[in-house]
């Protein structure tokens, strides 16, 4: 089976600490939400919560205008990713169809559970969708298509996690299309909490058993207490205002830090997130990321993983970090031998 970006590579904190200058992952640079935040460090973990959260798939049903029971908990996307593939997988002669660039876990899901891969969505059991994609942030053109060709036993899981981070342009998909499809919502990406993990997915109005199903495959408790106070702030007006505030800062930041990698002889691609990927000049760019982390603590997304070798992801920093970026890549060629990495307590 041919899959692309098998590796579990993913941007954030690894073995040298947590990067003073991290552009590897999409969170709101904003961030943290300061009621959300808040509202998880006052979270009770002393108890069980509510097995079936019934307060809190009411309150995400009203944010969504939708039945509460098509509030499917998670305890991440990529556990959803995971369980929505196992459950695809119990169907006879099931395959996966996967967009050119895709966030890695989906592959690996498919590979775990033996699921092929077609080459056309429609003749795939479960087609995946991001929008804006991964990792280019982009508008997915023929999404539209797909959802308007899906027949009977085929199953389309849009991911949307940075629907709420999107700085330009416009869904594909009107409301009512959405009603077809899975929608997979990971918000603690724009809330700028991703150390929080927690997710859901609103299912479509004619989901058939599929839901019961997928009840079935989780986990008892798939929230703990801290991941349920995120999601509940996540349902507040107040809080959906804080996210939606933060967009003027974020395209500002966007501009000067594209304007940055451009001067640094990067080529930038278009993106309508809080995210872009850039092409980077020379032919051992991985050799010089390694260098910005070690000795200058800035990291940055190798976009290998996503088939797009030689290229880079950047979530939008503040201007600070920004200007780090420059500083360290305009010394990364002289081999620098820093004694330690710059690093922050997780």
């Amino acid at each position: 089976m041919s899959v692309i970006g098998l590796d579990s590579v993913h941007g954030g904190a690894d073995a040298l600490g947590v990067p003073m200058h991290d552009f590897s992952t999409n969170a709101n640079a904003c961030g943290p939400c300061p009621v959300a935040l808040a509202m998880v460090r006052d979270a009770d973990p002393t108890h069980y919560p509510d097995p079936a959260a019934t307060h809190l798939r009411t309150a995400l049903a009203a944010l969504h205008q939708v039945d509460p029971r098509r509030v499917l908990l998670l305890a991440s996307a990529s556990e959803g990713i995971q369980r929505l593939t196992a459950w695809a997988a119990q169907s006879a002669g099931a395959s996966v169809w996967l967009p050119p660039h895709h966030y890695g876990d989906c592959a690996r899901a498919a590979l775990a559970w033996r699921l092929p891969r077609a080459a056309r969505a429609e003749d795939a059991r479960l087609i995946w969708a991001c929008e804006p994609s991964t990792p280019l942030g982009q508008a997915d053109e023929g999404l539209a298509q797909r959802v308007h060709g899906l027949r009977d036993g085929q199953t389309l899981v849009l991911d949307r996690a940075y629907a709420p981070l999107r700085l330009q342009g416009e869904s594909s998909l009107a409301a009512s299309v959405l009603d077809r499809i899975w929608q997979l919502w990971s918000p603690n990406k724009a809330l700028g909490m991703t150390g929080v993990r927690g997710a859901y997915a609103i299912a479509p109005t004619q989901s058939g058993d599929a839901l019961g199903a997928l009840h079935a495959l989780a986990p008892s408790w798939p929230l703990g207490a801290h991941a349920e106070a995120m999601l509940r702030a996540w349902s507040l007006p107040e809080v959906q205002a804080w996210v939606h505030g933060c967009a003027d800062s974020l395209r500002g930041w966007k501009q000067r830090q594209q304007a940055v990698c451009e001067s640094l002889g990067w080529q930038v691609l278009p993106s309508e997130a809080n995210y872009f990927v850039a092409r980077l000049p020379g032919e051992q760019p991985t050799r010089r990321l390694d260098a910005l982390r070690r000795h200058h603590g800035v990291k940055l997304r190798d976009c290998a993983s996503f088939g797009l070798p030689g290229h880079v992801r950047l979530g939008v920093r503040a201007p600070a970090s920004q200007d780090a970026l420059l500083a360290a890549w305009n010394h990364s060629h002289e081999g620098d031998n820093a004694p330690a990495p710059e690093t922050r307590s997780p």
